[in-house]
């Protein structure tokens, strides 16, 4: 049996996804904090589960009968490891034998304040015994496309990434990474993963501009003007602060990578920049 945590999030949802080509959909289970907003993974014959990380008892019952388990990174912006703690606990009472666990790209030596929990999330799971892949996520295209009518009304993207060079991937790539985790790949392992080719943030909104038809200019903003600028967007404090620190260190080469390990572990390329910013140009 398969459960995901956090399975009615994107990432999750998407992992579902790959893993019903090589499993059957009731021996998926979807754990999620509320069931009612996974009723369409219910209606594929998914098992789903109420997985509340604030209620370690719903999680005790969730992963029952689970044999392998993908824990999605707690959405909380820090604090996040009690909640991966409570997972690990109630994984280890319920007899899992592998957990994979969604960090962050080069975890052990980032420099960025989001690798931080990351880390002490694979030390906790080192520690409790239970076989544990890391898929240590690079970035997704899609972060830096969130705000994208934003930047067409504007004509310019902003950051703080200065010519940092970043190992851009689909999410999907990273979903289909965590159920070849989960189904086909050797473990332990730890992947370091990220996309095939590297994109400064002046290239991408060259490339903005080239599939708009229009002149999208990168600016970019000493570090403490581009988290200002995040929360006047609209985004809570923490989560702007940990987002500028992350473009920051884009710029030392915090989230580069050219080692490949998403495409090997995919068997296939990951999906061109192009093609993401196609999709959400199209989407608009």
């Amino acid at each position: 049996m398969y459960a995901i945590t956090g399975a009615s999030g994107q990432l999750g949802r998407l992992t579902i996804q790959q893993l019903l080509k090589a499993v059957p959909s009731n021996k998926i289970v979807a754990a999620v904090r509320n069931p009612e907003a996974a009723s369409d993974l219910a209606a594929l014959g998914i098992q789903v589960r109420q997985a509340d990380y604030d209620r370690p008892e719903t999680l005790a019952t969730a992963f029952t009968g689970v044999t392998k388990l993908l824990l999605i990174s707690s959405n909380l912006t820090y604090g996040r490891v009690r909640h991966h703690q409570a997972v690990i606990d109630a994984a280890k009472a319920a007899g899992v034998d592998l957990i994979a666990y969604t960090s962050m790209l080069h975890a052990d030596h980032s420099s960025t304040k989001l690798a931080k929990e990351h880390l002490e999330t694979e030390i906790a799971l080192n520690k409790s015994g239970i076989s544990a892949t890391m898929l240590r996520n690079g970035w997704y295209t899609e972060n830096y496309l969130m705000a994208l009518q934003a930047a067409l009304a504007g004509g310019a993207i902003y950051g703080a990434a200065a010519d940092g060079k970043i190992s851009l991937a689909a999410r999907a790539d990273y979903a289909e990474a965590a159920a070849a985790a989960l189904t086909t790949a050797e473990a332990p392992r730890i992947y370091e993963l990220a996309g095939d080719t590297a994109w400064t943030l002046s290239e991408l909104a060259g490339e903005i501009s080239r599939q708009a038809k229009r002149t999208i200019a990168y600016t970019n903003l000493p570090e403490p003007d581009y988290e200002a600028a995040l929360m006047s967007a609209g985004l809570p404090t923490d989560l702007a602060d940990l987002l500028a620190d992350a473009d920051a260190n884009a710029a030392l080469g915090a989230l580069f990578d050219d080692g490949k390990a998403l495409a090997r572990l995919i068997e296939r390329p990951t999906t061109p920049v192009e093609k993401t910013v196609a999709k959400a140009l199209n989407s608009l």
